[in-house]
């Protein structure tokens, strides 16, 4: 069953307290990875789903990352997607992968110290896959998109360099086959999505354009939802490190208002 965890490895932790596990779960009847970071302490917490960027090597779960969300208070859950880390299947960028996202909120779901809200925050190309698991799994409260992309077609265009797996992954271009970027685009489902969002996003950030954030706002507007948007005039697609830390402290602080 999707969601459900066959294996559950300990992984070295870097902070004393936090456990870490490398989790096999199922998603979509494929036995795929990700990294648990969980408090020590004995008590029941929200919780967080991290939707990592990139495809495959680009763009991995970096164990520090996670573990600053959980010292806000979270038990994080970090899909590495399917055919990562030994996990079966392959990545198609938002489309069948974004299951793997799916079966990571009923991980948090079926975990026993879980017992609050679950979030969900997407970085980058987790952005689209965030928008999307708040869509299909209403039991989402509230999402994050941080510097994230909102529509397939123009990362297409925007990023020579992705082009290659892009047309890899889809069978083509966004002319030839403009379903196909729309399948993967949730823009224009954002009327089913019932989660407060946030969106972050450095206006000079070359590796997903601002209209990115713009295009998302807008659909929000249109479909009368709840959003909130920070945007920051001088940082690109990674903060510097003191904005890095205020950021996470303050969306974390987002996130538990009711």
């Amino acid at each position: 069953m999707d969601g459900s965890v066959v294996d559950k490895m300990k992984f070295p932790s870097p902070h004393p307290g936090f456990d870490i596990h490398l989790v096999t779960y199922m998603s979509q009847g494929l036995k795929v990875k990700g990294f648990l970071v969980e408090p020590k302490e004995n008590r029941s917490y929200p919780g967080f789903l991290y939707l990592r960027g990139g495809i495959k090597n680009v763009g991995k779960v970096r164990i520090g990352r996670i573990i600053q969300f959980a010292a806000q208070g979270f038990i994080v859950f970090a899909p590495t997607y399917r055919g990562n880390m030994g996990g079966e299947g392959s990545e198609d960028f938002a489309l069948n992968d974004r299951h793997d996202a799916y079966s990571g909120v009923r991980v948090l779901e079926n975990h026993p110290k879980v017992v609050e809200d679950i979030y969900v925050f997407g970085f980058s190309r987790g952005g689209v896959m965030a928008l999307w698991t708040a869509i299909e799994m209403p039991q989402v409260k509230k999402v994050v998109v941080w510097g994230g992309v909102s529509d397939v077609t123009l990362t297409y265009w925007e990023r020579e360099d992705l082009r290659r797996m892009m047309k890899r992954v889809t069978g083509g271009t966004p002319k030839k086959y403009p379903e196909r970027y729309l399948a993967r685009t949730p823009l224009h489902k954002l009327n089913q999505m019932e989660a407060d969002l946030l969106v972050i996003h450095g206006e000079k950030d070359e590796n997903v354009d601002v209209q990115h954030a713009f295009r998302l706002q807008e659909a929000m507007k249109l479909y009368n939802k709840r959003y909130e948007s920070w945007i920051y005039s001088e940082t690109d697609h990674y903060f510097p490190p003191k904005i890095n830390r205020k950021t996470i402290e303050r969306l974390c602080k987002w996130l538990k208002q009711s």
